[in-house]
């Protein structure tokens, strides 16, 4: 037994590290929604601010959109030129997705500075790109309603999780290159 501990004790450390990092990090942001009354921000803050740059962005590339919220559920309704196309839920904030990612870049940390630095820029291009992905689909759904089922549930998705991933292997990829430098 003490010999397979001593030979999995990177995996080992890894499979803990994430699960430790990810469970702290996911109680903590459901405490975050606990909390979160939607009185200012409806019907939380991350959300909500989702909301509101999706229109700031729909409105600067030419459509005339808006966001209310949502009077049946804890959503925002995304409006384009007057008809309603899709709602930003909890889930489209990216939150979730960037709390896996940072689970995973802690999990394999390489130097501290290093981490905190990419931790911040992939939590930043996954935002971003999460957002950019909510645009291009309510559009999508405001040209194509009838392909929702692929849009929502194929496309979008596999986009948003392969450029997680991507930023996961460039990460991976350069942290092994670091300890076959050091070895």
């Amino acid at each position: 037994m003490r010999e397979l501990l001593t030979k999995y004790k990177l995996v080992i450390k890894f499979i803990i590290t994430f699960l430790l990092v990810y469970s702290v990090l996911t109680i903590g942001y459901n405490l975050y929604l606990n909390f979160s009354d939607g009185s200012k921000y409806y019907p939380d803050y991350m959300t909500n601010l989702v909301a509101r740059q999706t229109n700031a962005l729909l409105n600067s590339v030419g459509y005339e959109a808006n966001v209310l919220p949502h009077p049946k559920e804890p959503s925002m309704k995304v409006i384009i030129n007057g008809k309603f196309v899709a709602r930003v839920i909890e889930g489209c904030n990216a939150v979730s997705i960037i709390i896996l990612f940072l689970s995973f870049i802690i999990a394999f940390s390489g130097k501290l500075k290093t981490t905190f630095f990419y931790c911040f820029a992939g939590s930043i291009i996954i935002y971003a790109f999460n957002l950019i992905r909510i645009v291009i689909l309510s559009a999508g759904l405001y040209h194509y309603p009838w392909r929702r089922e692929v849009l929502h549930n194929v496309i979008f998705p596999m986009l948003i999780y392969g450029t997680v991933f991507l930023l996961w292997m460039f990460w991976v990829n350069r942290f092994s290159k670091s300890i076959k430098a050091n070895a």
